[in-house]
């Protein structure tokens, strides 16, 4: 029941809309009911009656023209309006679930994403909230309305002949131990379905978007072998919550379908000892198809029922997941910052089960100046950047930005005043200013076209068909590796924070695409902190300080100059590199 009353409070501001479409379906369903006393009326008094001819057709004309105003006329309206509420409460609903998973997703820290596939929490969002809105149509107005109509139609029937309804009623019995015993295991095979669905369009996400390398490895044919397994999986779980489910279902219709045998052997035994008239006999059989469809409605709902809250516990397990990073209660802005960075005695990891990535850390950076981190792959480097704007939260020592600890202040102020240019940087599809405008959403055109003078991109993007405007596709594959790096630059002067950070974002480019991002690099930390991972270490002998990191520990610090004279690890480094980019011109 919790999970239900988890749902229930996004289905609680539209409350007023479920009672009012509760009570217009309470009339819609309530209209029908009166068929078979119009049917008990005509058989006993206009056709078995003793009235004459033509008084007989001016009855059978009034009670048709009072029956055709209250379905045409009535029952159109009432049923547009119930139609129309009921969808848009349940639209309405999932919109708010929808918006709040998508507010939910954002504040999950990088460590959930390592972990979980993007297709599978994509499946969740989507596919898994549409499912639920059973929970609302059925679950908070059609169930009811259809125990209303089985209500009402059980006083009729049992004011018309007691015995009679006892008959029509003796298989209910059967109907809840049905139910009890087929639904529970219903919703567990409906449950794993939906988790086969999950992983499915999680792989495919994944394949889709390397579909390059897929081509460039000719892994056709593997791929479809992959997917072809996967695929099995599903269909073997979907096809056995489909055979328990025809199983549910021949069950409950056939039993639905002995109790009208049962009310005609009995009433026609009433009828022949006229104990019962015929009309009566009519109208109750008729009253009879009026309490069972509402019961196999019911029964029916079941199953969706059983469905949405396997899909719903998906959705809430999503929306339950902590937050490894988040705001502290009493944490306040960060002031608008000089720059200065200091990491003291800083110890990291990325789980409790794995080894400590940094140890130690202890670090100065001075507000305006440039700092250098470099070593090999895996030391540690890209962990200490990501720690500055809080993507992951150390275990021990602290981190401070103008002596403010970050732990202390809000996330947004924090990162608002951090620009981060990447070696991959991501870019969305649409138009190139609208790439530019994440930087600083709502800017001027003006102030678009300077971040990307300023990032040398004006340039290549006035050359492009439509400028500004071009459409550069999903990530940005119309544009090359420069172009995009230039993109995600310009975005970063229009941000234009004092604190800049650059993870190799020169290292996957080509000699010349490279000299134009490192001039826009250069001019962008001009009187910035700024903090750089270098892979190629003669682009950075400019720094005013040079760190290098191995096995998650500082081994040297100074400048280009000072570790050079110290002839250390990083002179050799250095040296290696200087040697590897001159082979190629003396052959």
């Amino acid at each position: 029941m919790s999970n239900f009353r988890a749902y229930f409070t996004f289905v609680k501001p539209y409350w007023h809309l479920v009672v009012i479409t509760v009570i217009i379906g309470i009339i819609k369903f309530s209209i029908p009911l009166t068929l078979p006393l119009i049917l008990k009326y005509v058989v006993d008094e206009l056709l078995l009656g003793h009235l004459d001819n033509e008084q007989k057709m001016t009855n059978l004309l009034t009670v048709i023209g009072g029956a055709t105003i209250l379905f045409v006329l009535i029952r159109y309206p009432i049923e547009y309006y119930r139609q129309y509420f009921a969808q848009l409460i349940t639209s309405r609903t999932l919109f708010d679930i929808r918006n709040r998973l998508f507010e939910h997703a954002q504040r999950l820290s990088l460590r959930f994403y390592q972990n979980h596939k993007t297709g599978e929490i994509i499946s969740r969002m989507m596919n898994d909230v549409e499912q639920t809105k059973s929970l609302v149509e059925t679950g908070m107005m059609n169930i009811w309305l259809d125990i209303v109509t089985l209500t009402i139609a059980l006083g009729i029937m049992s004011y018309m002949d007691s015995s009679l309804t006892i008959v029509a009623i003796a298989i209910l019995p059967l109907y809840a131990i049905a139910v009890k015993l087929l639904y529970k295991r219903l919703r567990l095979l409906t449950k794993a379905r939906s988790q086969s669905l999950a992983e499915m369009q999680g792989y495919l996400y994944e394949r889709i978007s390397g579909i390059p390398v897929i081509k460039s490895f000719t892994l056709e044919q593997y791929e479809q072998r992959q997917f072809g397994e996967k695929n099995n999986q599903f269909l073997t779980r979907a096809l056995a919550q489909t055979r328990w489910n025809a199983l549910t279902n021949a069950i409950i219709n056939t039993l639905t379908d002995i109790a009208p045998l049962m009310v005609i052997a009995y009433g026609g035994y009433q009828v022949i000892h006229e104990h019962l008239t015929v009309g009566a006999f009519v109208a109750f059989f008729g009253y009879l198809e009026r309490l069972y469809n509402p019961l196999r409605r019911i029964v029916n709902s079941s199953t969706e029922l059983t469905q949405a809250s396997a899909s719903l516990e998906r959705v809430l397990e999503f929306m339950k997941e902590p937050y490894d990073v988040d705001d502290h209660p009493d944490a306040k802005p960060l002031k608008a910052i000089e720059g200065r960075v200091h990491f003291n005695d800083v110890w990291f990891k990325y789980g409790e089960e794995s080894d400590w990535i940094l140890k130690g850390i202890d670090l100065n950076i001075e507000p305006g100046h440039t700092i250098a981190l470099v070593g090999m792959s895996g030391g540690g480097k890209s962990s200490i950047v990501s720690l500055i704007p809080r993507l992951y939260d150390i275990q021990r020592g602290t981190i401070q930005i103008d002596q403010t600890d970050v732990s202390t202040v809000t996330l947004q102020s924090l990162r608002g005043q951090i620009g981060i240019v990447l070696q991959d940087n991501i870019l969305f599809s649409g138009t190139i200013r609208d790439n530019i405008m994440y930087g600083r959403p709502g800017a001027s055109d003006d102030e678009v076209r300077l971040a990307a003078m300023a990032a040398n991109a004006h340039d290549f993007i006035e050359q492009l068909p439509q400028g500004y405007d071009t459409q550069i596709g999903e990530r940005g594959v119309k544009l090359s590796g420069g172009q995009k790096q230039r993109i995600a630059i310009a975005r970063v002067f229009l941000k234009d924070p004092r604190l800049i950070i650059l993870d190799e974002a020169t290292s996957a480019l080509d000699l010349e695409s490279e000299h134009l991002v490192q001039d826009s690099l250069e001019r962008l930390a001009r009187d910035r902190t700024t903090i750089i991972i270098a892979h190629r270490l003669s682009t950075i002998t400019h720094a005013d300080q040079i760190v290098l990191i191995e096995h998650g520990e500082i081994k040297e610090m100074g400048t280009h100059q000072q570790l050079m004279a110290r002839e250390g690890a990083y002179a050799r480094l250095f040296s290696i590199q200087s040697v590897g980019d001159e082979e190629p011109a003396g052959r």
